[in-house]
């Protein structure tokens, strides 16, 4: 990360530098995913899987999203050789309709920065490169579920609550 001075001198504004995610970095997004999880809390996911094998699933399904044409990772490397942060976007491809004319909906999935790297500007960073991303792909809408700790980021960016309640179902 470098530092600029602004026009104060005793205001420092943070560079963060964001790229798209390599296969050398799947263990950094397994693991960052994992934190992810950890952080997250309420009924949907307690109790939390005692049985480690979607890791593998994980592992294997984000290898092939590095190269999918709908998929976006972005990661920021942190200075101890692993991954400060990451972000996944998603496009998917649905019927156009009188709101989403030409039925892209962009879903930004699990922006997580570890804990030791956080309060530096690589989510914000992050967000901003995912929804250039979308922008450049003519997305029509963008969602996202927000942690409350991340909920300020996202309104400061734009997003609003949505008018469609959201339910769930588990087969």
């Amino acid at each position: 990360m470098e530092q600029r001075t602004g026009p104060r001198s005793d205001v420092r504004q943070a560079v963060t530098d964001v790229r798209q995610a390599v296969e050398y970095d799947l263990v950094e997004l397994v693991r960052l995913r994992t934190l992810l999880f950890e952080h997250l809390g309420g009924d949907f996911f307690d109790p939390a899987t005692t049985d480690d094998g979607w890791l593998d699933a994980l592992a294997v399904v984000l290898k092939e999203q590095l190269t999918a044409d709908g998929v976006r990772i972005l990661v920021v490397d942190g200075t101890d050789g692993g991954l400060a942060a990451c972000g996944i976007g998603t496009i998917e491809q649905r019927l156009p309709g009188p709101h989403l004319h030409n039925g892209r909906i962009g879903q930004v999935i699990g922006v997580i920065t570890d804990p030791a790297h956080r309060r530096r500007g690589h989510s914000r960073a992050i967000m901003r490169g995912l929804l250039s991303w979308f922008r450049d792909r003519e997305v029509a809408r963008v969602d996202l579920y927000a942690s409350a700790e991340g909920e300020p980021l996202y309104r400061e960016l734009g997003f609003t609550p949505h008018p469609d309640p959201a339910l769930y179902r588990r087969p």
